[in-house]
């Protein structure tokens, strides 16, 4: 919300779209191109709608000046317009329309026949394009106009390097509902995210940047309702500006918005960034012919959305439609909602999901050079925050790992199946003697993965590196099932990923056979150790740490309860595995060669970590050792003692992932002191036991 004085603004330019403030009341700006008249509702106490027709229109804006409006104001709007849905027109007056810039909603979607504006059968699923004429006004949430003012103190953007970032995947509700020293009121909600108890934790275990799922407003989808169930993740998004009023301690929406800012000052002092998970590529509304007109669709759906010829929906994210990112009108508004979150909430950082559907031009494929990324790695603010693409969609060509444009950085879905692979159902593999898939893979997205990040100058903190995430099984049930378990989000077991590269050990889901309990606690120490060790830019989910369970649900996003949120109470082999994590984290801090934003390279260069790759003889890996399918091992050594400007330990990763123990013979390092085990997933602390990842280090000698 901004303050501005039409006084200033010639009569025939447009202000800015959603409110502006002003000294005697207020601007309301709407983009509706194909509109024949704008109403704008406003709200009393009571309920009561007043209308106020917006009078003056340019470029396809509608706007007005009402005298009188203060924050707190209740609003919406109602577009006539044509409707003829072929042509991707679907205006209807009686609908009640939140506005897209909406800075604060309150109140729920009621789901029914009534907030569609086509007629629906009593199941909500279309019954014909004919438009509905009951009104939705009382089963719509309203859009409420606010005063951004906040005392943010000495607060600054963090801008901390990537490569000495950890970042820490988490959910609002679920990281706090049930975390202990977090009074009962404020468990769930923005402000727990602000309290010491939670602060204290993601210090001591090395967390530099909180990414939070979806706190955009959202919305469930109506097969959810239907179910009794509710969307617990988030991306089903209502408003872009908007905070979701649901996970706010606060009831007012502007103590909302305060609480959010205060919780994100809060981790800023403990110089901890926040991350927003952010859904520009498609919203609640769903596919046209069936879903409901809460916003956008009644505004303009041809300018919002990408249709066919048809006046179909064009779907490539799986939601039923796609915001369309070939109008420079939707691309600013997505620009406008980066930008106020960055300024009002001083939000660090973004990852987007399903970014290649932002990124798909005129002829439906992805260009990494379409105007929303030239325009996000151009814009003064934008640009300097931290950019991270989940680089995938479900449209034809949707795979793009590798493939977006520096400042952005991506989510490396290689990293994560290689170490998967290599750690669960290769192992399980080499168990039953059977032939697996090498190290070759495991070692290049270890050592940065250049071949997918390597152009361009983008060096290996373009890699977020990850095992685990929201979408899939956690780490704990990564080792304890072979299958997924989402009996209880009622749809047959049907939804959620068939390829989860996990292996149960022997037994499906929970065990008392102690040999079983301690090989899957040593795998998840092994891809700990790997995320951790590896060069880029690690990212853990919330829970990891400890081995948090979902029961073998692998696809919780409708579970508001204890199968998603995260469950603090632990056992004696949780706190052992919480404390082998922080340790992880503590000696990458500590280790520069690991955190490296340039490529290690196998001959010494300036300014540059020197890695080489040796087999159990010590002998640098050949080309047939990297093309054996059985080999299980190798280590890996990290030097730096060809560059005195980087002050670093020499590191040995020694890794073992085959079934019998080996004696290895570790490379020496001139001017360097013996090697001393700093961690190792085994209890014995020695390197090269089976199943084992050990790091070691060794000191530069002095004279």
């Amino acid at each position: 919300m901004t303050f501005d004085s039409p006084a200033r603004r010639p009569s025939d330019t447009p202000p800015p779209f959603g409110v502006t403030l002003t000294p005697g009341g207020a601007t309301f700006s709407l983009l509706a191109k194909h509109a024949d008249s704008v109403e704008l509702c406003l709200f009393d106490e009571d309920g009561t709608e007043t209308q106020v027709p917006l009078t003056k229109r340019a470029y396809g804006i509608w706007w007005e000046t009402v005298p009188g409006v203060v924050a707190g104001q209740r609003y919406g709007y109602r577009v006539s317009g044509p409707w003829d849905p072929r042509a991707g027109h679907r205006h209807n007056l009686n609908k009640l329309v939140m506005d897209p810039y909406a800075d604060a909603l309150v109140g729920e979607v009621a789901w029914g026949p009534e907030v569609h504006g086509h007629v629906v059968t009593d199941d909500w699923h279309a019954d014909s394009d004919l438009a509905d004429s009951r009104d939705s006004a009382a089963f719509m949430p309203r859009s409420v106009v606010v005063d951004h003012t906040f005392d943010w103190g000495a607060d600054t953007p963090q801008r901390r390097p990537w490569a000495e970032t950890v970042l820490y995947e988490a959910h609002v509700r679920g990281l706090t509902e049930q975390l202990p020293g977090i009074p009962d009121d404020i468990r769930g909600t923005y402000a727990a995210l602000g309290h010491p108890a939670l602060i204290d934790h993601l210090l001591d275990l090395g967390v530099t940047a909180l990414e939070l799922l979806p706190v955009h407003a959202f919305t469930s989808e109506p097969h959810l309702v239907r179910n009794d169930l509710e969307n617990y993740w988030g991306y089903n998004t209502l408003g872009f500006f908007a905070p979701h009023p649901e996970f706010a301690h606060a009831s007012d929406p502007a103590d909302a918005i305060a609480e959010l800012k205060s919780a994100i000052k809060q981790l800023h002092e403990a110089e901890i960034e926040v991350v927003l998970d952010v859904v520009y590529n498609h919203t609640s509304e769903q596919s046209s012919g069936g879903g409901a007109t809460l916003s956008w669709r009644g505004i303009d759906n041809a300018t919002y959305y990408r249709l066919d010829e048809s006046g179909t929906d064009i779907d490539v994210t799986g939601c039923g439609n796609t915001v369309d990112t070939r109008e420079p009108m939707v691309v600013g508004m997505i620009l406008d909602s980066l930008r106020h979150w960055v300024t009002e909430f001083h939000i660090d950082g973004f990852r987007f999901d399903l970014a290649p559907a932002l990124a798909r031009g005129k002829d439906h494929g992805f260009d990494p050079d379409h105007p929303i990324m030239v325009a996000m790695r151009t814009d003064p603010i934008l640009s300097r925050t931290k950019l991270i693409a989940e680089p995938w969609d479900i449209g034809m060509h949707g795979w793009r790992t590798g493939q977006f444009p520096p400042p952005f950085a991506e989510w490396n879905d290689r990293f994560r199946d290689a170490a998967r692979t290599f750690w669960l159902p290769d192992l399980a593999r080499a168990v039953n003697n059977e032939a697996g898939h090498g190290i070759r893979e495991l070692a290049t997205r270890m050592a940065g993965s250049v071949d997918s990040f390597g152009h361009l100058d983008r060096g290996p903190i373009a890699s977020i590196n990850f095992v685990t995430a929201h979408d899939g099984f956690t780490m704990a049930d990564l080792v304890a099932y072979n299958h997924k378990h989402n009996e209880a989000n009622r749809e047959g077991n049907r939804d959620g990923s068939d390829n989860n590269r996990s292996w149960n050990h022997g037994v499906e889901g929970p065990t008392d056979q102690a040999n079983i309990l301690r090989a899957r606690r040593r795998s998840i120490r092994n891809m700990l150790a790997t995320i951790a060790t590896s060069i880029g830019v690690p990212m853990f989910t919330a829970g990891d740490e400890f081995g948090r369970s979902q029961g073998g649900n692998n696809n919780a996003y409708c579970q508001n309860n204890e199968i998603a949120w995260v469950d603090w109470n632990l056992q004696d082999w949780q706190s052992e595995l919480l404390e082998d994590t922080q340790a992880l984290l503590k000696l990458r801090s500590e280790l520069p060669a690991l955190t490296t934003s340039k490529y290690p390279t196998f001959e010494p260069a300036e300014g540059r970590v020197q890695l080489r790759w040796h087999d159990e003889a010590g002998h640098v890996m050949t080309e047939g050792n990297w093309r054996d399918s059985g080999r299980r091992f190798a280590q890996a050594l990290f030097n730096t003692s060809h560059d005195p400007q980087i002050e670093s330990d020499a590191v040995l990763l020694v890794i073992n992932g085959g079934v019998s123990a080996v004696d290895p013979v570790m490379p020496d390092v001139e001017g360097y002191g013996p090697w001393q085990v700093r961690w190792s997933s085994s209890t014995s602390q020695t390197p090269g036991n089976p199943a084992s990842f050990s790091i070691l280090t060794a000191a530069k000698v002095t004279e």
